[in-house]
């Protein structure tokens, strides 16, 4: 239940102004970095709110006000405008910089607003690169914190593309074999491994638009040196953390997964009809047994492809739980995919899900996924093997982490036209659920990392929240 906050001044205190993003991907992981912020305080001296646009702010809270505050009782929630309010991308650079004025002025509104009811804010953490955040930290001089919320690998494959590398990726850029070795990292990665912003030569506005900001991010971290907080775990990603460790000042506070207990952020219909249904579902099947499949928040999938998606479940002849939002689709026809179609004697699709949940649920021995890192670092926490068909961004990374470092799943291979077909899932779906040696060491690596993963989560934070300020 969230409520609209009553106002109480707070001295002495830390307060910690978390601003995301308003995709799934950004909001939760900064959610649960919130609540865990507050726990590093006694007796409410240390405070977090959660800042996001103002048209996520009111899928969460569809009754509120723009201007109003809300509480869970541990967090507050604020909503903040870019200016425009209906949760679109910006088409370009003039659109850009203007949502970017709207969002620092209202941003420094909502932080003057704060210090007139005696709550000052007294450090700012933005998921990423959200710049608006650093034109608000530098008009009221308040320290800044990052929080990467990718896993540590791809902060040093950013970091040293700004530093030196940039002319060697983007000259290789369309041989996607070709091995660029990076410090930190323990093999030569694949160019086709990159995030697929810093190989896109097609001149994308997107991919054009995160360079920039992750530009002007590493700029400023390298004349500042703000904290940077990981969303990853020591034990993980080692190697590459100590190599970070050279060049920021960093804490490693994952995984941010919360647990599957904890009540989650969604931003898609998820009722409890529906969960009750889903949930009921995989009570009825044995440990192990079925197949769980979702591409997120943000991966929009082809006809073609979400064809042969279904065509490979329904191949491999084990039940499951697919994920299909109707926004989810490149096409526009709806009809393409009717839900009620799709259902079968083996298999059940809902429109959206509590993922952690699902994937803590013994009946769960499979995990067909974009491989975003939220998913990722759900997976393994949860122990459960994935087979990977990433799309673009961070993802394409996160499969090789996955498959090579880790080894706990494997990529699904894309023809010539670049789907993954129904034959390939089958056989990806079995490889990693059957009684084949690579199988059984694939389970074996899951299920070990997820004890390691765990007891990070179960473990107080390495750090206090003075060390942030």
């Amino acid at each position: 239940m969230v409520d609209k906050e009553e106002v109480r001044p707070q001295h002495n205190s830390h307060h910690f102004l978390l601003v995301a993003y308003g995709v799934q991907s950004h909001i939760n992981p900064g959610w649960v970095l919130a609540h865990r912020l507050t726990r590093l305080g006694i007796d409410g001296s240390v405070l977090a709110t959660l800042s996001i646009p103002v048209a996520s702010y009111h899928r969460m809270f569809p009754d509120a006000t723009m201007v109003e505050t809300a509480t869970d009782g541990i967090i507050s929630y604020i909503p903040c405008s870019d200016g425009v309010d209906d949760g679109s991308w910006p088409k370009d650079a003039n659109d850009r910089a203007l949502r970017r004025r709207a969002s620092s002025e209202n941003l420094s509104a909502i932080v003057a607003r704060f210090a007139d009811r005696g709550q000052p804010v007294t450090c700012i953490i933005c998921t990423m690169i959200f710049l608006p955040v650093l034109d608000v930290a530098r008009e009221h001089n308040i320290p800044v914190a990052i929080y990467w919320i990718q896993p540590a690998t791809l902060l040093a494959i950013n970091y040293h593309y700004f530093h030196g590398y940039n002319e060697l990726i983007t000259s290789h850029a369309t041989d996607p074999t070709y091995k660029v070795c990076l410090p930190g990292l323990s093999c030569p990665l694949q160019i086709g491994n990159f995030p697929s912003f810093l190989i896109d030569m097609s001149g994308s506005e997107m991919s054009k638009a995160i360079i920039e900001l992750f530009q002007e991010l590493f700029k400023y971290i390298d004349q500042l040196r703000p904290k940077v907080l990981l969303n990853t775990f020591d034990e993980l990603e080692a190697n590459v953390i100590r190599e970070m460790k050279k060049h920021f000042d960093v804490f490693t506070v994952g995984p941010m997964v919360g647990s599957s207990t904890e009540a989650r952020i969604h931003l898609f219909k998820h009722d409890n009809v529906d969960k009750k249904r889903y949930m009921e579902w995989l009570q009825a099947h044995p440990e192990k047994s079925a197949v769980y499949v979702s591409f997120g928040s943000v991966t929009k999938n082809s006809k073609r492809q979400m064809d042969e998606i279904i065509g490979g479940l329904r191949q491999c002849g084990r039940p499951y739980l697919l994920v299909v939002r109707k926004d989810g689709l490149e096409d526009d026809d709806e009809n393409n995919h009717n839900l009620e179609d799709t259902q079968t004697q083996l298999g059940m699709v809902v429109e959206w899900c509590d993922q952690l949940e699902v994937l803590s649920h013994s009946a769960v021995g499979c995990f067909v996924s974009h491989c975003g890192w939220n998913s990722t670092i759900e997976a393994v926490v949860s122990g459960v093997p994935v087979i990977g068909v990433p799309n673009m961004l961070d993802q394409l990374t996160n499969i090789y982490l996955i498959e090579e470092e880790w080894g706990i799943g494997i990529k699904g291979e894309c023809n010539n036209d670049g789907v993954v077909t129904g034959t390939e899932l089958a056989r990806c779906i079995e490889l990693v659920m059957g009684e084949s040696p690579k199988a059984m060491a694939i389970r074996e690596r899951s299920k070990a990392l997820k004890e390691i993963a765990q007891a990070s989560v179960n473990a107080v934070p390495q750090f206090q929240s003075s060390q942030i300020n």
